[in-house]
């Protein structure tokens, strides 16, 4: 009998059934096991079931985004979620625990407690992911420099470092899907301003992520210099329509707009109120970023 060690699943990590019937290798597999070997390092994974859920179809999507150029067709997290039974990685379940025959009827997975058990360690999470990275031909070199960037990851080389433009394109297209993994999470797909909720298994979700301080202005991806927005509150924000006081209560400049609407969905309704934090004070807007906003769009001595 095959010992299911670390060596084991590496090499299963390494040798991944993925479709090449278009002659572009389907990175769906790699991408959905980098966004498993996330979430159990940020202590989101505590058992062996894990539900397909909008929010995982949402870090889904943004690891996606790092390989969007190359496939012309939408992802569909449910094809990985079902598929990487053929691994042994785990077992597909329908929504009774029953096993599941189909994608469609797939709606949780149990993992395999050997492989379980290695994503538990944190050296075998790091060694998983540079393997799943740097494996051939899972990823395009400009597309493994993203992935190490989006992961925060030191590479130890890089194809593509000649290409300064296009390396530093890539660099910046992962930390671009950084910034926009941590601010939505952190608000947990809510509107800071509306408390507006909704996401989807299409891996949508409601908000935007917006720059406080503009990002062509200041190039700069702190999270604290973001904040979950419905496309709606982020376009006001833009146009500073509204802005926040040091007590994170809204400020809203009158002068700039004219406006109809049911009472309680008028921006002027929301002026004066606290915005929806996160729970991880870290990730509160920082006041530094606040006061450009304000000068910037003319809120004076506020």
């Amino acid at each position: 009998m095959i010992a299911k060690d670390q060596k084991f699943w590496l090499h299963k990590l390494s040798t991944l059934r993925i479709d090449r019937a278009r002659g572009n290798p389907a990175p769906h597999k790699p991408l959905l096991l980098l966004v498993v070997l996330e979430m159990m390092e940020k202590g989101e994974i505590k058992t062996r079931e894990l539900n397909l859920s909008p929010d995982l179809a949402f870090q889904f999507s943004i690891f996606w985004s790092v390989v969007s150029s190359r496939r012309s067709q939408p992802p569909d997290v449910r094809l990985p979620f079902h598929h990487l039974e053929s691994s042994g990685i785990w077992e597909p379940l329908t929504a009774e625990g029953s096993p599941s025959l189909d994608k469609k009827l797939t709606t949780r997975v149990r993992f395999d407690p050997g492989f379980f058990d290695c994503i538990a360690d944190f050296r075998f999470r790091d060694r998983a992911k540079r393997l799943l990275i740097e494996t051939k031909p899972y990823f395009h070199p400009e597309e493994k420099t993203s992935l190490y960037s989006l992961l925060k990851i030191k590479p130890v080389s890089s194809e593509i470092r000649e290409n300064q433009a296009l390396y530093k394109t890539s660099i910046q297209k992962g930390r671009d899907a950084r910034f926009r993994l941590d601010v939505v999470q952190a608000y947990q797909h809510t509107c800071a301003l509306t408390g507006y909720r909704c996401t989807t298994l299409n891996m949508e979700s409601i908000v935007d992520v917006a720059h406080i301080h503009e990002f062509k202005d200041s190039r700069n991806n702190d999270p604290r210099n973001g904040m979950a927005l419905s496309k709606n509150a982020h376009w006001q924000f833009d146009r500073g329509l509204w802005s926040l006081n040091k007590d994170y209560r809204v400020l809203i400049n009158k002068e700039k707009f004219t406006e109809n609407g049911m009472e309680g969905l008028r921006m002027t309704d929301f002026e004066g109120r606290k915005i929806f934090l996160p729970t991880d004070s870290i990730y509160w807007p920082d006041y530094s970023y606040l006061d450009w906003h304000r000068k910037r769009h003319g809120f004076t001595n506020q």
